[in-house]
């Protein structure tokens, strides 16, 4: 695939992954949002039908309670007004119920005219006899001679207006009350977990009554007018809406309800998208490593070739060469031919062997018989088969055994081939005069090889590679020394089968020294 064409698409893939994830997140948002103000919109029709319910409570209780008041006339009188309004306590005991405890009644006024006295029952007998009669178009005499199961058949028959009529001449008294003696918490309690339960909504409240602005004695024990999720509705408004109460109600389960309906779904959607992220991190590390693999593959067949192009090249000149008639009877010369020929052969032959040996090791199918064998005589094995090479171009190769002990479990063929080809890349890689030395110590129950050479050494980036297969540093499109890659990551295969590990030193332009630790046997 094109490289332009395949960054082109891991951008769109990775635009369109994070498109989905903000879409997700918006979509999460939006429904937290939705519910929130579903939520608020249930909270305040609670809060209205409670206040309403108040209020008309009020009402209810008393017209039934003042219809007991006299079994004659079932008139309003001071006597039954008074007895509604705790008359069994003293004008001094019911004065300290309008300011308490620092909190405040009726806009702070503390005054005998604003107390619950008798003068103050009598005004509202009159004022509701007289409106009730005034209602119904009755006159004062014919109210009074009303009975009681008559007043309440009038009461249920009421019109809004003549409700309203009722409530405003009954508020004209009430104002004058203390607010805890028109209100009990247990039925603000009631009333509000009986119209939560009518909504749907599961949720803790606790509750305070302010009288504009400032508190008052009735609320729960741990109400804070500054919980965010905090409500209010105005109580015992009068007939042009204006009240001088609010009930403040905090929903202390507002955050969990709102976000039980959609935890569900929004933690399906979070796993989804998590498990679409890891998948196509997933694909898009696997499609570049491919893509690696493919590069370092199509190197390594252009490798191949080269390395396999120039010994075939030798082979057909020398061929043609033995059959000129003028060479093929000096028998010298055509020793001569027959041995490139054999050398070239045995070249390419240990070329392919080598990649067939790397193919045996991945599959596991490379059975290594292993003996006891002195590292030091590997060493010098492997020596010999470079030496030549290095005297040609007047290098040398120096061992300093400093082991005592040298015993190792190994195969010894391929132990040799890995010795090797690691004096071979020290050779390639040395610019200059190869100059190589050897190193051998104990460390515990290990032998420790160091391979040190002074050739063009190598950068943090390339050390972390040189052991996968194929892997070559190059410089540009164009390798600085011909091979296929194999070399050390057949070492390090075959060393890991010996439980052995093999690792590297480096920096450009200094050299490198390659490290194989092996363990020693008794």
């Amino acid at each position: 695939m094109n490289k332009k064409l395949f960054l082109l698409l891991v951008i769109l893939m990775s635009l369109s992954l994070i498109g989905i994830i903000f879409v997700q997140g918006y979509w999460i948002k939006s429904t937290v949002d939705d519910k929130e103000e579903q939520f608020s919109y249930n909270a305040k029709q609670v809060l209205i039908n409670v206040s309403k319910e108040l209020q008309n409570q009020e009402l209810e209780n008393f017209w039934f309670e003042f219809q007991q008041a006299d079994s004659v006339t079932g008139a309003f009188n001071e006597a039954n007004m008074s007895k509604y309004f705790d008359s069994d306590k003293s004008d001094y005991e019911r004065s300290q119920d309008v300011l308490s405890d620092g909190y405040v009644e009726e806009d702070n006024k503390v005054s005998s005219d604003f107390l619950v006295s008798g003068r103050d029952s009598s005004q509202l007998a009159s004022i509701m006899n007289r409106g009730i009669n005034n209602m119904f178009n009755q006159d004062e005499d014919a109210g009074e001679r009303l009975s009681k199961e008559e007043k309440i058949e009038q009461l249920m028959g009421m019109s809004e207006y003549q409700r309203n009529m009722l409530r405003s001449y009954i508020s004209e008294y009430t104002e004058k009350i203390p607010i805890h003696k028109r209100l009990s918490e247990a039925k603000i309690s009631e009333l509000m977990q009986r119209e939560l339960q009518n909504y749907n909504l599961n949720t803790d409240f606790e509750y305070g009554v302010y009288s504009n602005s400032l508190a008052t004695k009735v609320k729960s024990d741990n109400f804070s007018p500054d919980n965010p999720a905090t409500y209010s509705v105005p109580l015992f408004v009068d007939a042009v809406g204006n009240s001088n109460y609010q009930l403040l109600v905090n929903f202390t389960g507002k955050k969990k309800v709102v976000l039980s309906s959609v935890t569900l779904m929004a933690a399906l959607s979070i796993m989804f998208t998590l498990i679409i992220v890891i998948a196509y991190s997933s694909a898009l590390s696997q499609l570049i490593k491919q893509r690696q693999i493919s590069q370092i593959k199509t190197d390594f067949i252009n490798n191949m070739t080269h390395e396999f192009k120039t010994p075939i090249a030798t082979i057909n000149l020398a061929l043609d060469a033995i059959k000129n008639p003028k060479i093929i009877n000096d028998t010298e010369k055509v020793n001569r031919y027959l041995q490139m020929i054999r050398d070239e052969n045995k070249r390419m032959n240990a070329q392919v062997e080598n990649v067939l040996q790397i193919s045996k090791l991945d599959k596991n199918e490379l059975d290594l018989k292993k003996e006891r064998l002195h590292l030091h005589d590997i060493v010098e094995e492997a020596i010999n088969h470079v030496e030549l090479i290095v005297e040609d171009r007047n290098g040398y190769i120096k061992t300093h055994f400093g082991a005592l002990k040298s015993s190792v479990l190994a195969n010894e063929d391929h132990l040799t081939n890995v010795v090797v080809n690691l004096l071979d890349n020290a050779i390639k890689y040395s610019t200059d005069i190869p100059k190589i030395d050897i190193y051998t110590e104990n460390v515990r129950n290990y032998i420790v090889m160091k391979v040190r050479d002074q050739g063009s050494g190598m950068t943090r980036s390339v050390q972390k590679k040189i052991f996968e297969k194929f892997y070559r540093e190059h410089t540009g499109d164009i390798h600085n020394v011909k091979g296929h890659g194999l070399g050390l990551a057949y070492a390090k295969r075959i060393l890991d089968d010996h439980h052995g590990t093999i690792t590297v030193e480096s920096e450009k332009g200094k050299g490198s020294i390659f490290i194989i630790k092996l363990p020693l046997i008794t």
